[in-house]
Order: C-alpha cells, then sequence, then structure tokens
C-alpha cells in the first residue's frame, strides 16, 4: 500500500503542473487584464458591479490623473483605452503586477512562490492572498462541512429504505419528492425562503446576513452555538433542496445492485436475519461507490456550488471570493485558489481511495495500477 500512496502523491505534481499551465496559458489570451482594469478606472470607463475592489491600486489612479496626455508610444497602444495616459505610468503598471516579464517567466515564478505556499498580495486588496483565503474560508467550510454531513445522514437511510422497499408506495412517494426538489434550483429556493422566513413579507424568523449576529463576543457558548446554526439555517436548507437525490438514488441502486447477488441468497438460508444482511454484508458492499463520490461532493458543495447562495444570504466566502476576482481580474486570488483546491481535491481524492480498504479490507493497493 505504501508504494500506491507514494505513486499517487508523486502524481499530484505533474497533476497540479498541468491544471496550472493550461490555466495561465487560457489567461494570457483571455481579453482585458489587471492593467486594463486599472486603465478603464483612470479613464472613467469601469462600470462593473464589484468595481468597489480598487484599494490596491488607488495611489496610482490619483496619481495617473496627472500624467495624461497625448503619446504614440507603443507600450500605450498595447492595451485598450489607454491612448493618452502617459507612458510611464503604464509601465509602472506592468512592474507592479509583473507583466514587464516574459510569460515563461512570470509562469515559473509562479510555481516556484506557490511549491513554498508564498500566494503574494491580492492586485485590488490591501492584503496578503494567503490572508484573504483564511478570512473567507470559514463561511465556505460552515456550508459545506454541514451539507456535505447532512446529505449523507439523510440521504444513505433513505436509499437502505427505499432499496428495502423497492417498489412500493413509500418507494415511488419518496422517488417524486426528491426528483422535484433536485429540480428546483437552490437561489430560487433561497428567495423564497427570505420571502416566507426572513422578513421578506410573512415572518422575521431567520436573520439574513452573515454567520453570527453582532452580539456574538458577548454570548454564553451555549448562546454562540445556537446563533450559528441560526443563521446557517435558511442558507443549507437552500443548498440542501438539490443535494439528496444524487446520493439517495446511488446508495438505493447500489444496495439493489448487491442485494440480488448470490451472496447475499447464502447468507439467508444459513439463517442470518435481513438486518445482519443488510449492515454484515451489503452495507460494506455497496457503500464503495458512495465512499468514492465523496470527495467530489465535498468539494463540489465547499467552494463551487454556493456562489448563489453565498451571495443571496450575503455570506462572504470562498465561492463570492473567487467570483470577484475573475471579474476584477485579480489574478493572485485566480491563481491561489485554483491552486489551493486543485491540490485539496487531489489528496481527499487519495485518502477517499485509502478509506476503500477501511470499508473493505479485500482491496489490495499493492497490485492496483495508478
Amino acid at each position: 500500500m505504501l508504494a500506491y500512496v507514494a505513486r499517487r502523491l508523486l502524481l499530484i505534481i505533474p497533476t497540479i503542473l498541468g491544471i496550472m499551465l493550461i490555466s495561465f496559458v487560457i489567461i494570457q489570451f483571455a481579453p482585458g487584464g489587471p492593467v486594463e482594469r486599472v486603465i478603464a478606472q483612470v479613464t472613467g470607463q469601469d462600470t462593473s458591479a464589484t468595481a468597489r475592489f480598487s484599494g490596491g491600486s488607488g495611489s496610482d489612479l490619483s496619481q495617473a490623473q496627472t500624467q495624461r496626455g497625448a503619446s504614440n508610444d507603443p507600450i500605450s497602444s498595447k492595451y485598450r483605452g489607454a491612448q493618452g495616459l502617459d507612458p510611464e505610468f503604464i509601465r509602472q503598471l506592468e512592474q507592479q503586477f509583473g507583466f514587464d516579464k516574459p510569460a515563461h517567466e512570470r509562469f515559473l515564478k509562479m510555481l516556484w512562490d506557490y511549491a513554498r505556499f508564498d500566494f503574494g498580495r491580492s492586485y485590488f486588496r490591501d492584503i496578503d492572498v494567503i490572508d484573504l483565503i483564511l478570512e473567507k474560508m470559514p463561511v465556505s467550510i460552515s456550508l459545506g462541512l454541514w451539507m456535505t454531513l447532512i446529505s449523507y445522514l439523510i440521504s444513505v437511510p433513505l436509499g437502505v429504505a427505499k432499496a428495502v422497499r423497492d417498489g412500493s408506495r413509500f418507494d415511488v412517494w419518496t422517488s417524486t419528492v426528491v426528483v422535484i426538489g433536485y429540480a428546483i434550483p437552490g437561489f430560487l429556493f433561497a428567495i423564497l425562503l427570505i420571502v416566507l422566513f426572513a422578513g421578506g413579507t410573512f415572518l422575521d424568523w431567520f436573520p439574513l446576513r452573515g454567520l453570527t449576529s453582532d452580539n456574538w463576543d458577548q454570548l454564553s457558548l451555549w448562546g454562540k452555538i445556537v446563533d450559528y446554526f441560526w443563521h446557517l439555517t435558511l442558507p443549507l436548507l437552500a443548498l440542501g433542496i438539490s443535494a439528496f437525490a444524487t446520493t439517495t438514488l446511488l446508495t438505493k441502486n447500489s444496495f439493489l445492485d448487491e442485494i440480488r447477488k448470490q451472496y447475499v441468497q447464502t447468507a439467508r438460508m444459513k439463517g442470518l436475519t435481513e438486518n445482519q444482511v443488510l449492515y454484515g454484508h451489503v452495507f460494506r458492499n455497496a457503500m464503495l461507490l458512495l465512499i468514492a463520490g465523496f470527495p467530489g461532493a465535498f468539494i463540489g458543495a465547499f467552494f463551487s456550488g454556493s456562489l448563489l447562495i453565498e451571495t443571496i444570504f450575503s455570506l462572504d466566502g470562498l465561492g463570492l471570493l473567487g467570483f470577484e476576482a475573475i471579474v476584477n481580474r485579480d489574478y493572485a486570488v485566480v491563481f491561489a485558489n485554483l491552486y489551493i483546491f486543485s491540490l485539496l481535491g487531489l489528496v481527499v481524492a487519495l485518502i477517499s481511495d485509502l478509506s476503500y480498504m477501511w470499508v473493505d479490507p479485500r482491496i489490495d493497493f499493492e497490485t492496483r495500477e495508478v
């Protein structure tokens, strides 16, 4: 097993390199960039919804107002809207964002820095990127962790019950409810929850902003726990409306496949009870598919599936941070997010594979090809 783990760990390196290289090349051909963004702000052409995040270049903006003038310098012609700005100002912008170096040098420097977990500073926020990510991470951890746990705690027992009662009225009705819930967009359900329970039109039972109340520091330990889950209730309901379908139906189908196998009939003929058959034999084999899907479910809920929910409920997490970084061309934040979560996804996938052995010791990693 150690040899398998070593091969998987070594495989992470070229995988990360490939992800970063492809993303870096795509960015080079994407229109716009941090230099163009500052130029748009200087010339009054920046009308984006996230234009408020420009603190990192504030001094440059005021300086540029006094440096505008006619110029035919080639460096100004490289950027749309730069005509009339002082070429020296453009050069300072390129140096500030690192665009005064060739693309391959920027890429190699980024890899060297990221290998040491040095992510630099945000282009448009006066803060280190790692500090910015750590600042937003509690929100995404709260949403992703609790959503994944709740989803599995509900979906697995429900899927087992549906498999045991396959074709019954219970199975039909629960399938109908699960499919309808899966078809409802999470953001639409979030708006409905706000209207009904967050002071929109009817009831005002739940808060609408943040993970904690303003008087958080004054609350007792039990009060803090209650306040924390009070703020999480509506976002988790909105995320969970469609989170149960896949896991529930996968659990049901996995159990049905195992129940129909010959070893189950043999166990029943030996006189084992139905619970002994289900949870002593079938459960261990059927859960392998669910374990394989856990990393994707966790990572998806952790940072990629919560953008709209974070926006609607004013939760300043990693999903919203990543979206704003892309819109604002804050490449330092974009690539740091990509690197961290790609690495996290690969490590979690390895942990998931290793958990196979815990569920079913018959799996031999020594003879398995990567």
